[in-house]
């Protein structure tokens, strides 16, 4: 039985035990996509299927060229495939309009970018709160609800600054308390340690295993082994195609945890020298 068969008949995660089956956070079921580059058809993604049931951990990986980028654009609702399904809850957005992809993309994904992508003129306040100046939704409760998601990634001190008065770390997690504010159905992370030192990088990771045991759905993109093994599951992608679909264990979850930790302290003796 393969992982997205384990997964969807317990209904289960690697780190809990079966239940009733979930819901799933996104299907996807025979997705390619193709490009035309002069008169070469390239096939970026071939027929790759898997499921993310609610509340589940995912990091993708695959070399230059496996076609995760391609996947995450695809899940983003930032491209269309060229055939299969793309299942957001219950609507296939493959067979979406461009209106409608961007109506999903505003209410329905959460995003977390490597370059952190934030309004350079705007507060900490207002950045997170830019999803839902989309949806034309900034009243008393949303504007809480903003400070609250501030609160939760430690910016209470830090609400009224600009991004230029932010470390790269403070920048991420005004991108991650965003990509909460519409209640997503899961959180798409590009890269989101890739420009941030050791320290930063297991910060930013314990805070997607907070929220990650608190039932929020995550998929993470990345090409660090280290990052990935925090995860509950590796979806690894090789010439477009879904090469391997693996749990880590809650073990190897752990010792992914304190091995970065270790390697943190090790780092901070080395500078307190």
């Amino acid at each position: 039985m393969s992982t997205t068969d384990a997964y969807r008949s317990s209904g289960s995660t690697p780190n809990s035990p079966a239940t009733t089956p979930k819901r799933l956070a996104t299907s996807i079921r025979d997705l390619a996509k193709h490009y035309v580059l002069k008169s070469e058809t390239v096939k970026a993604l071939r027929n790759v299927s898997f499921d993310v049931p609610e509340g589940d951990f995912v990091a993708i990986m695959g070399p230059s060229g496996s076609g995760k980028s391609t996947l995450l654009h695809l899940l983003g609702c930032l491209d269309k495939p060229t055939h299969g399904s793309l299942m957001l809850g219950d609507d296939d957005v493959a067979t979406m309009s461009d209106d409608q992809l961007a109506e999903i993309r505003s209410r329905r994904i959460g995003f977390v970018f490597q370059s952190y992508n934030l309004i350079q003129q705007l507060s900490v306040a207002e950045n997170i709160q830019v999803p839902l100046y989309y949806q034309g939704n900034i009243g008393a409760k949303e504007r809480a609800r903003s400070i609250e998601l501030a609160n939760r990634v430690g910016l209470a001190d830090r609400l009224d600054h600009r991004p230029s008065q932010l470390s790269g770390g403070q920048q991420q997690r005004v991108a991650i308390a965003r990509s909460l504010v519409n209640d997503p159905y899961f959180v798409l992370a590009d890269e989101p340690t890739g420009n941030l030192d050791s320290v930063t990088t297991d910060e930013i990771l314990t805070i997607f295993d907070q929220l990650n045991d608190e039932g929020r759905t995550i998929i993470l993109v990345t090409h660090e082994d280290d990052v990935a093994a925090r995860a509950k599951r590796i979806v690894r992608l090789k010439d477009g195609r879904l090469h391997k679909d693996e749990l880590n264990t809650p073990e190897t979850r752990e010792a992914a945890r304190e091995a970065q930790r270790a390697a943190v302290e090790q780092l901070l003796k080395e500078v307190d020298r």
